[in-house]
């Protein structure tokens, strides 16, 4: 695939996560514009895996705008639950939840579960791709460890962010500086593979005889 720098629409409605992409991929040259923005209503997300429907999101988004694409699907597994909401975490307090309900089914299906037992990762698929046809769109994936707390705390972030906790930084996620989450999140270290990704494919896209 040949990166295209400039102006890329992110398959993505959510707020939070325009405002992360927005911050991470600047320095990259790309200029993030979100499919809402566009016109362009969300796919059904029909895939089994992190991977399918980040590809779904993103060629669907190329498709309807012509330009190139970027998705991601990501989403919180637990231990305790067999990896549950796992692909299902936007919508595991049913399709219309909000992320407050989401929590609060969250916290009241681990309710019996130890502290020893709250395990959980953060999982981030994100998929580059240059139009609807590319044959090999660039895949980038991270996670991030950490525990599920009892209780909400922090203002920052989104999702499940303020219940989960990562005990290197004694902090929920909804408690760390938007420059530290960017740093250490599963979405910000699969930006910044992604990044160097895309600038890799550009140099060899402009060395002679490429």
């Amino acid at each position: 695939m040949t990166p295209v720098l400039g102006r890329w629409v992110l398959a993505s409605g959510n707020s939070g996560k325009l405002r992360e992409f927005r911050a991470l991929l600047t320095e990259s040259g790309i200029e993030i514009v979100a499919q809402g923005e566009l016109g362009v209503r969300s796919v059904e997300e029909t895939g089994s895996t992190f991977v399918e429907n980040a590809l779904l999101k993103a060629r669907h988004a190329a498709l309807e705008t012509g330009l190139p694409a970027i998705a991601d699907d990501s989403g919180l597994a637990v231990d305790a639950l067999a990896g549950a909401p796992g692909i299902h975490s936007a919508r595991y307090a049913g399709p219309t939840a909000d992320a407050r309900a989401n929590v609060v089914r969250l916290l009241a299906a681990l309710a019996d579960t130890p502290d020893d037992r709250r395990g959980a990762h953060f999982y981030c698929v994100i998929v580059a791709m240059l139009n609807a046809n590319d044959p090999a769109p660039l895949i980038s994936y991270a996670d991030w460890p950490g525990v599920i707390t009892r209780t909400p705390a922090g203002d920052g972030g989104f999702g499940y962010d303020p219940i989960f906790y990562d005990p290197k930084f004694a902090a929920t996620a909804a408690q760390l500086s938007a420059e530290v989450k960017n740093r250490v999140s599963h979405r910000g270290r699969a930006l910044a593979k992604l990044s160097v990704a895309l600038k890799e494919q550009l140099t060899q896209a402009s060395s002679p005889g490429s």
